[in-house]
C-alpha cells in the first residue's frame, strides 16, 4: 500500500502544475481514500436495531456511573465529535483526567482502543471508564442490581438476551453495537472523492496533494478514516510514557500514542491526547518545530516546512474532512 501510495504521490508532484493534470493523478490515489459502504460488525455481536437502541440508552444514561451524575456521553459529547471541548475530560467527583477523551467516530473499523492501545475490543473499552475511580466509578453488581430493578430495562434485556437478562457482559455488548454505528457524515471531501469536483475548493486539493505528498502526512494518517491505527512518539512534550506502559519490549513505544483519525476536526478542538494543540494551527505550528529530539521519536517525524500558502492549503484540506453538523436525538431513557 505504501509503495503504491508513494508512487502515485510522485505522479501527483510531477502533474500538479495543471489542474486537468492533476485531476487525472488523483484519481488513483482518491480511491485509497473513499468509504466503505458498509459498517463492520463482529460475527458474536451482529447489528440489530433494538441492540443498537438499547445500548444508545445506556451510553446516556447516567445509571451507569458511581454516583449516576455522569455517562458515557459525559466524555463522548455528540455535539463535540463525540469529544468533549477540554484538554483532559472530567471524570467522577468533577476529577481532571489527564487525557482528553478519544471520540468514538468511527469506532466500528478501529482494532483497538484508548490512546496506549490496551482494549483490544469496543466492548473491553466500555467496561474500563464504567469501573474507573477517577472516570465513572461505577461497580457493575450495583448497576447489574438497578438496571434490573427498572421495568423497561428489565424487559429489553429479556428479549434481546433471553434467559440471560440484565448482565455485565450483555450491558457492555449493548453499548459496543451502538457505538459501531457512531459514523462520521459525508463531508465535502467524500463527494469530491465520489466525484463532485466542484465539493471542495482549489486549495482544498492543493493542500490533499500536500498532505500526501512533500508534508508526508498521509503515512500515519492512511486510509478513509485517516488513521493507520499505530502509535508513534510524535515528540510531543510530555510526562506520559503512553503506549510503553503496555509494550516494555519496544523502545519506540516510549511517548507512542495511537494515530487519531481526522474526520469532523472541526468539532473536535483541542487536539492532542492530553488536548495540548488549542486549534490546527496549533498542531501545523507543532510539526513546523520537528518536536522534542528523543530516542523514542518516530523516524517519521520531521520538521514541516510550509509557506504561507501551504498551509493555508492544507488547513482547507483538513476543514473538508468535517461532515456537515447533524443532530444526534437523545434516547428517552426508561424511569
Amino acid at each position: 500500500m505504501r509503495l503504491h501510495l508513494a508512487a502515485t504521490i510522485t505522479a501527483i508532484a510531477a502533474c500538479i502544475s495543471g489542474p486537468a493534470a492533476a485531476e487525472e493523478s488523483f484519481d488513483k490515489l482518491k480511491a485509497a481514500y473513499r468509504r466503505p459502504n458498509a459498517i463492520p460488525f463482529p460475527t458474536d455481536a451482529p447489528y440489530s436495531p433494538h441492540m443498537a437502541t438499547l445500548g444508545k440508552m445506556l451510553f446516556f444514561d447516567p445509571r451507569l456511573s458511581g454516583e449516576q451524575t455522569i455517562s458515557c456521553a459525559s466524555c463522548h459529547n455528540p455535539s463535540f465529535g463525540f469529544e468533549v471541548p477540554l484538554p483532559g475530560a472530567i471524570g467522577a467527583a468533577n476529577t481532571p483526567l489527564p487525557r482528553k477523551a478519544p471520540t468514538v467516530l468511527n469506532a466500528a473499523w478501529t482494532p483497538v482502543f484508548f490512546w496506549d492501545g490496551r482494549a483490544p475490543s469496543l466492548e473491553i473499552q466500555a467496561q474500563g471508564p464504567i469501573t474507573a475511580e477517577i472516570e465513572m466509578d461505577g461497580k457493575f453488581p450495583e448497576i447489574v442490581a438497578r438496571l434490573d430493578e427498572i421495568p423497561e430495562y428489565k424487559a429489553r434485556f429479556a428479549q434481546l438476551f433471553p434467559g440471560r437478562g440484565v448482565s455485565q457482559d450483555n450491558l457492555l455488548t449493548a453499548i459496543a453495537t451502538y457505538e459501531r454505528t457512531i459514523v462520521s457524515g459525508w463531508a465535502p471531501f467524500d463527494r469530491w472523492v465520489e466525484g463532485d469536483e466542484r465539493a471542495i475548493s482549489e486549495e482544498a486539493r492543493r493542500g490533499f496533494a500536500l498532505f500526501n505528498g512533500n508534508a508526508a502526512c498521509a503515512t500515519c494518517h492512511s486510509g478513509w478514516n485517516f488513521t493507520d491505527n499505530r502509535f508513534h512518539d510524535i515528540g510531543v512534550p510530555t510526562t506520559d510514557i503512553g503506549r510503553a506502559k503496555f509494550d516494555n519490549d519496544d523502545p519506540k513505544a516510549r511517548y507512542a500514542f495511537k494515530t487519531p483519525g481526522l474526520r469532523n476536526l472541526t468539532y473536535r478542538a483541542p487536539f492532542g491526547h492530553g488536548g495540548q494543540f488549542p486549534d490546527l494551527d496549533a498542531i501545523l505550528t507543532f510539526y513546523e518545530t520537528g518536536g522534542v529530539e528523543r530516542p523514542s521519536k518516530s523516524p517519521l517525524i520531521r520538521k514541516l516546512n510550509l509557506t504561507a500558502t501551504e498551509r493555508r492549503d492544507l488547513l482547507a484540506f483538513l476543514r473538508s474532512l468535517t461532515a456537515e453538523k447533524t443532530e444526534t436525538a437523545l434516547p428517552n431513557l426508561p424511569n
